[in-house]
């Protein structure tokens, strides 16, 4: 079979409540709690090894400080206050894979973080400029079409545009709040279904039926679900039975 196209497959690690030994196997890419809801300095160095022991490239997960919320809420606090603690999250993931002998590859903001720089310039400009200035090197995974993307773009970051094979869209593009019924796809043949039609169509369903076009460099599984090493390793085969190579963003 003539492999057409490469594709990044990543999730999410290092948040101490996932399988990670089970999902490492089946991707590309790894984003890690690095503090802010999830992680602490023996998650990052076991997450860092078993990344390094599979060849899977690294990056950070930093997130609003809110374990008791596992950073999948809004914390009220000042925007200064918030890129001093991507900074220090970063930071401290960078430490522990330059003392592993390696480094990070992008950064990846998680939950209402992410969810919220997706529709706001100025928070998604601000965490760009913060992750330029630490590594102008990094790449930013964001959500595809989103002011994320736009932002690291005009601060001189390489991007990576992000689709999700576990979450259903609205048909603006964000993401289905997980306080909905239906946010989370659970079947892994349907999330298989989804991924092939980014894939080759560019395209995906949105909750209302509409079809909503969507540029996927990475497709993202949440590695804190607990099939999350069953899901992995069926949309690894389906992805490959369908002709693409699985490999990191920039890797030849």
């Amino acid at each position: 079979m003539t492999l057409h196209r490469t594709i990044d497959f990543n999730a999410d690690l290092g948040e101490d409540c996932g399988d990670d030994a089970g999902v490492i196997r089946w991707i590309s890419s790894a984003s890690i709690a690095c503090g802010g809801h999830a992680g602490d300095a023996r998650t990052m160095a076991a997450t860092v090894r078993l990344c390094l022991d599979h060849g899977v490239a690294i990056g950070a997960h930093p997130s609003y400080p809110d374990r008791a919320g596992f950073g999948r809420r809004p914390i009220d606090m000042s925007l200064d206050e918030l890129l001093h603690s991507i900074r220090e999250q970063v930071g401290a993931l960078a430490d522990v894979a330059a003392r592993a002998g390696t480094r990070l590859a992008h950064v990846k903001p998680h939950g209402a973080l992410y969810n919220r720089s997706a529709v706001d310039p100025v928070l998604a400009a601000a965490i760009a400029r913060t992750v330029y200035s630490i590594d102008p090197t990094l790449r930013l995974f964001g959500l595809s079409t989103s002011a994320s993307l736009t932002a690291a773009h005009e601060a001189g970051l390489v991007t990576a545009a992000e689709a999700f094979a576990d979450r259903r869209y609205r048909p603006d593009g964000t993401l289905v709040p997980r306080s909905e019924a239906h946010a989370v796809i659970d079947d892994p043949g349907l999330a298989a279904e989804q991924v092939l039609s980014l894939l080759e169509a560019g395209q995906v369903t949105a909750d209302d039926g509409s079809t909503l076009e969507l540029q996927a460099d990475t497709i993202c599984l949440h590695g804190d679900r607990p099939d999350a090493a069953t899901f992995a390793a069926q949309l690894n085969r389906a992805i490959r039975a369908a002709g693409y190579r699985i490999a990191a963003p920039g890797t030849s």
